[in-house]
Formats: C-alpha cells, structure tokens, sequence
C-alpha cells in the first residue's frame, strides 16, 4: 500500500486480532504491531503513524 509517497505494509498474524506493520522513510524503517479486528482501522492507524513521522522529519529539517 502507498500513503503520501510511503509504501507500507499491513498483515495479520497468527494472533487474531493483532496486526503487523512496516514502512521506510529514507534509511529508517519503522516496524511494529498494533491490535484491532478491524482491518481498516489497522491500516489507517499506519497511516496515521506514517503522518507523525513525516511531521517530525519536517521539523528537523525546518
């Protein structure tokens, strides 16, 4: 999947419920879980994620 240029990724673990997710910005790639039985809600929540990161980084370069 692609957010504002990022490609990430979504997957369901052998948990019910549990989501695992990963993205790259540059060299830093970013990875973890998040819980839901909501797809969707899983993907907008990296997408959200995804957002913070991109936020942080304009401020350090600002």
């Amino acid at each position: 999947m692609n957010h504002k240029g990022i490609d990430f990724t979504v997957a369901k673990t052998a948990i019910p419920g549990v989501w695992q997710w990963q993205f790259c910005i540059g060299d830093q790639i970013k990875s973890g879980r998040t819980e839901t039985k909501i797809d969707l809600l899983a993907i907008r929540r990296v997408q959200l994620r995804i957002d913070r990161e991109l936020k942080a980084l304009a401020r350090k370069t600002a």
